[in-house]
């Protein structure tokens, strides 16, 4: 046999296996975990009529936390979680890894995208939400729940809304909390996977009863701001005209018009 048919036996080879163990990979790896049931914490399931709408239907549901994930965007279009005023702990928790979620059918991004690129690795869900128990807390830490945003933002007043969250939570009780960016077309990508930066990113909060809600909306541009976080305020039908998301469409359609249509600014203590 010749030396060149040999090669040929060779490279052919290796290519069998390098198509087997992509193969493999694909439909026999599983991600890491964060994920197990703990009895001195329930789960904090998000309620019905909070639920938004998914133009993808690629919903997953994690014990704290539940988010609509976008593959095209590479990250979740939105993620939203109950903030009750018991769950403000100052628990010291450890930092865990990013890794990436195992409830996304097709594989949330992984972190190794953000590296070198110049954007945070933001949290959707914010950590500082979850320190009441460590599976809460390291549950924000799946990829499926952060998007490339500028660190100054990030810092800055992104962590102030965060904050401000935490202080109504404290005031009123029981917050509902939705968060994204806002996905669309053109928009700069980074990593292998090309994980899109948003240029926008919004909060939902409401509080109270199906019958007796009362909501804010937020929509930052994702840069360092040292405005009011008043001066932020939209209308819910803002978002939706932006996202193609309907955020309470288990409401009374009259209801859900009226509150979608109005910024109530008065309702929340600044």
């Amino acid at each position: 046999m010749q030396k060149r048919d040999k090669n040929k036996i060779i490279y052919t080879g290796l290519m069998l296996l390098c198509i087997t163990g992509f193969w493999v990979f694909e439909n026999f790896y599983t991600p890491d975990t964060y994920s197990y049931p703990e009895e001195s914490f329930p789960k904090n399931k998000v309620p019905p009529f909070f639920i938004p709408s998914s133009t993808t239907g690629a919903i997953v549901e994690h014990e704290h936390f539940m988010l609509s994930y976008n593959e095209p965007f590479e990250q979740a279009e939105w993620v939203a979680h109950i903030l009750k005023k018991e769950h403000l702990t100052n628990d010291d928790r450890k930092r865990p890894y990013f890794i990436e979620d195992p409830k996304v059918k097709t594989k949330s991004a992984d972190w190794c995208n953000y590296r070198g690129s110049g954007y945070d690795r933001g949290h959707l869900c914010p950590a500082g939400d979850r320190r009441f128990s460590e599976q809460a807390y390291n549950e924000t830490f799946y990829t499926s729940n952060i998007s490339p945003q500028n660190a100054d933002f990030n810092a800055g007043v992104w962590n102030r809304l965060e904050i401000q969250i935490r202080q109504w939570a404290k005031r009123y009780g029981t917050l509902f909390v939705v968060t994204g960016g806002i996905l669309e077309d053109g928009l700069q990508e980074i990593g292998d996977e090309d994980v899109d930066v948003p240029k926008y990113f919004y909060k939902i909060i409401a509080r109270g009863n199906p019958e007796n809600l009362k909501v804010m909306a937020f929509l930052l541009l994702s840069e360092e701001s040292t405005k009011p976080l008043r001066q932020f305020a939209v209308s819910v039908d803002t978002i939706e005209a932006m996202t193609g998301i309907d955020f309470f469409e288990e409401l009374d359609n009259g209801q859900e018009a009226k509150l979608e249509s109005q910024i109530v600014s008065d309702d929340w203590k600044f």
